[in-house]
């Protein structure tokens, strides 16, 4: 008889938790570099936040210009340009804000954040992309270099001293949506309406409030971890700030289905009845930021069906009246 005696080997007990050490750490390759995926690098360009991008074709559908294969060529160029734009500037700003996204419950998950990839690479690549979206601007049209290289600038300047500054923190973010107007009517080699900025400008600066009050009920005492600015902040006085953008922005769209350029041109005041579209969409993202914990416009538009289909349904029915 054998005096060695073979066991099976032990089988791990499931109550035994791993050693705190080896949790959430990223898997690394054999020259030490962070191991990542294709999916990490779709998640950090952030693709479902392009639909910001569209702002940039507002001017091509309010312009009446959209039958012309040319300029709708030149629209959706001008989109792509900044789909780059934006995603420079996100792989920028996950570098840079990579120990306060830990703190945030759903933002320590991105690529960064979470190890999977490097901050140096992040920053490398964006430059590619900022790169190439300022020569494909130039392609297009000079002048939308100069706008993209003022979006590139504000956006510095709002990861370095903007994003901490109570009031103008949510001004800059309304700025960038300016700024994608600006951009699609100069593509197209249109006037820009002053009714379409001032209707854009107000519709952001309300989602921008929204966004910030969500965050600080959200993160509660633990807020200014992740954002310093909403220390200056309270629910009180962001949905005050909120009900009075969602006035102001309700009745400068009236306006505008009544006194702008297009709606002369469309006629009979078919415009002014899209109005009812605007009032749902305002009302039901309202709704969703403080009962359905709403906070992202991106997200919420994505995820929420009846929210979706009522901009659709705008979209084909200023569609229909201009055209």
């Amino acid at each position: 008889m054998s005096l060695i005696q073979v066991t099976a080997p032990e089988k791990p007990d499931p109550a035994v938790k791993p050693f705190p050490a080896m949790q959430g750490r990223a898997a690394v390759t054999g020259t030490g570099e962070p191991a990542f995926s294709i999916a990490d690098w779709i998640q950090l360009v952030r693709v479902p936040q392009w639909i910001k991008n569209f702002f940039v074709l507002a001017p091509l559908l309010f312009s009446g210009e959209a039958t012309r294969l040319t300029e709708v060529a030149r629209a959706f160029a001008a989109f792509t340009m900044f789909c780059l734009l934006a995603s420079a500037i996100y792989l920028w700003n996950d570098a840079a804000d990579a120990a306060a996204d830990r703190a945030h419950p759903t933002k320590r998950d991105r690529p960064i954040a979470a190890g999977r990839i490097a901050p140096r690479h992040a920053r490398t690549v964006g430059a590619v992309l900022a790169a190439a979206a300022l020569v494909f601007a130039w392609l297009i049209a000079p002048p939308l270099a100069l706008i993209a290289l003022t979006y590139l600038g504000l956006n510095v300047l709002y990861t370095v001293r903007l994003k901490e500054m109570v009031l103008l923190d949510v001004f800059a973010l309304a700025a960038f949506f300016i700024l994608r107007l600006l951009a699609g009517a100069t593509a197209i080699g249109v006037r820009p309406s002053i009714w379409l900025l001032l209707c854009g400008g107000l519709l952001a600066l309300y989602l921008g409030f929204t966004k910030r009050r969500h965050e600080l009920s959200t993160m509660g005492s633990g807020s200014a971890e992740h954002r310093s600015v909403l220390s200056h902040y309270s629910p009180a006085f962001l949905d005050q700030m909120s009900g009075v953008l969602l006035s102001v922005t309700v009745v400068s769209y009236i306006l505008y289905t009544v006194s702008s350029e297009t709606a002369r041109n469309a006629g009979d005041d078919l415009l002014t009845y899209s109005t009812v579209f605007v009032l749902y969409g305002v009302f039901r993202y309202l709704y969703l930021v403080h009962l359905r914990d709403g906070g992202s416009p991106t997200r919420t538009l994505l995820t929420d069906r009846a929210l979706m289909v009522n901009v659709i349904l705008w979209v084909a029915y200023c569609a229909w009246v201009i055209y």
